[in-house]
């Protein structure tokens, strides 16, 4: 991908979207779509912020530049063209970031590039909301992992060893995410991020083809791997092995459900299909298509039955 045009310095008004500019500059050779809708929630936000002040209209035509560029480079991907398709798109990779984080945290295994996932997972999740409103279930997860990327990091700088999983939460009013501002700090904000899908380390066990039951925001993942926050985990308790492996959670295809062409033809004439109804079945295809992509077949089934039940049914 041609390189963009370099942006001015970033006005003190937009310190709130400096993480996520950066985060599109670190994607721009390893996920094109995701930097560019990084950008584009920046543009957005800064509007919001101040679009008036000299500098501040200055940086945001520059961003504005380097968001028409990237749309020329991008212009055949459907994940730019059509917005179903980016919204998956943003789920699946954040998601992705999100399991190598929390799994790394269940297992005990602390160090910086963990840190850098969580944070980064939920700097993703504020990006989803270029497409609207953020369900509750992403709230939860946005959360939770800026909360654990501030604890663990707080704990390795002062020399505490942090506790795995869900453990003591903090009430959102009560976190400071200090950890992450511009003037403190800036090692952890500058941490690589590991590929996409995340890459093990030498002691770590994820496998994003092990991502099978449970949601998140409409993508299937395993039981407990996710971290809702104020719950425990829903992990197995130790049978006695001391093992630091995260054992991962066998893949299962549901069985696809026989239907009676007749019925389906005769049925159709008693269902009235909204658009909203076409959209979601729309948007549970293309779930379907982004699970393929990591050949997890039993997400893709799974979606592929709520699209046509939904169509088939009227309900979901």
């Amino acid at each position: 991908m041609a390189a963009l045009a370099p942006l001015p310095p970033l006005p003190a008004q937009f310190k709130s979207i400096q993480h996520h500019l950066r985060t599109a500059q670190e994607h721009d050779k390893r996920d094109p779509v995701v930097a560019y809708y990084c950008r584009l929630y920046a543009m957005q936000t800064g509007m919001k912020i101040d679009s008036k002040t000299p500098e501040c209209r200055k940086f945001l035509s520059k961003l504005m530049d380097q968001l028409e560029a990237l749309k020329k480079q991008l212009g055949d991907n459907e994940a730019v063209t059509q917005e179903i398709v980016g919204c998956a798109h943003l789920e699946n990779y954040a998601l992705k970031m999100f399991l190598y984080a929390d799994n790394e945290d269940r297992a005990g295994r602390f160090h910086k590039n963990m840190i850098k996932s969580f944070y980064t997972a939920s700097l993703l999740i504020d990006v989803i909301t270029v497409f609207g409103e953020l369900t509750d279930e992403n709230v939860k997860h946005r959360k939770y992992a800026r909360w654990k990327a501030t604890y663990i990091h707080n704990c390795l700088k002062n020399g505490e060893t942090p506790q795995a999983g869900p453990v003591g939460i903090e009430e959102e009013n009560d976190v400071q995410f200090c950890c992450y501002n511009a003037e403190e700090n800036e090692d952890v904000g500058a941490t690589s991020l590991p590929t996409q899908p995340p890459q093990p380390s030498s002691s770590s066990t994820y496998d994003p083809s092990n991502l099978s039951s449970g949601s998140y925001g409409g993508i299937q993942i395993p039981p407990g791997a996710h971290a809702p926050a104020n719950t425990p985990a829903e992990v197995p308790h130790s049978t006695g092995v001391t093992s630091n492996v995260v054992q991962p959670t066998p893949q299962t295809v549901p069985a696809i459900p026989a239907i009676d062409p007749d019925q389906y033809t005769a049925s159709q004439g008693d269902i009235r299909l909204t658009p909203e109804d076409f959209a979601r079945a729309q948007k549970y295809c293309k779930y379907a298509g982004s699970a393929l992509q990591y050949e997890d077949v039993g997400t893709a089934v799974q979606n592929l039955q709520k699209a046509l039940r939904l169509l088939t049914t009227g309900r979901e």
